[in-house]
């Protein structure tokens, strides 16, 4: 599953070149017994199962020895959202180590016990972590120095301001009847910017309130 799409296009080519890198721990390997079994049901009863907390224990030690200063995140629907200040967090830090559950969740003393930090990519419940987990990866990697053509790209685009990214266009001027907006062929460049700005905010009053009430109390 990994590096899946993380292996292509301007990431894969920063993964070639050592920009970054990726290393998966399976969590089998340091399952129980014959089977190397890494769940059981749950306590109290309830369909599925949960992963043991030994068995992730195990993984996370060997993928995070003591002294590892890289933050551990589980990724869970009942985590915090993922937004872009996390992102930006994790792309100036030393790395981060990624815990990828499955079935009905991860047995919560191993949260507590090796300091996991939950994070969700928003309020749907996925079969596992890992689709997760390549989200987070692409977020933060195309933050990276050197990963993006151009390191500007990602200071005008959406939730860097608390705002939704303004409209974009490109040639040609007339499409099925539809021009582009004068002032972007205008030459003048303050008036492009001011309607960016604008559209941005139009386009975050009417879709996302909540970000829009946050970049209110900003100004």
């Amino acid at each position: 599953m990994f590096p899946g799409p993380m292996g292509a296009s301007l990431a894969g080519r920063a993964l070639e070149r050592g920009a970054w890198s990726l290393e998966t721990v399976p969590i089998r390997e340091f399952g129980e017994g014959r089977h190397r079994l890494v769940d059981d049901t749950p306590a109290g009863g309830s369909p599925g199962m949960v992963l043991r907390a030994d068995v992730l224990a195990r993984a996370i030690d060997h993928a995070s020895p003591p002294g590892d200063e890289r933050p551990r995140i589980l990724l869970s629907p009942r985590g915090e959202p993922l937004r872009q200040p996390l992102v930006r967090e994790l792309s100036a830090g030393p790395g981060v180590v990624l815990v990828c559950g499955r079935f009905e969740g991860v047995d919560e003393r191993v949260i507590e016990r090796r300091s996991l930090r939950e994070v969700s990519i928003g309020d749907v419940v996925l079969s596992g972590g890992e689709i997760a987990a390549l989200v987070l990866l692409d977020a933060v990697v195309r933050l990276l120095p050197g990963v993006m053509g151009n390191a500007s790209s990602g200071e005008t685009e959406s939730f860097e301001s608390d705002l939704l990214e303004h409209p974009h266009y490109t040639r040609p001027a007339v499409w099925e009847g539809l021009a582009i907006p004068p002032v972007l062929t205008s030459g003048d460049h303050g008036a492009v910017e001011r309607w960016r700005r604008a559209e941005a905010e139009r386009l975050t009053r009417e879709r996302r309130p909540d970000l829009w009430e946050r970049a209110s109390r900003r100004r």
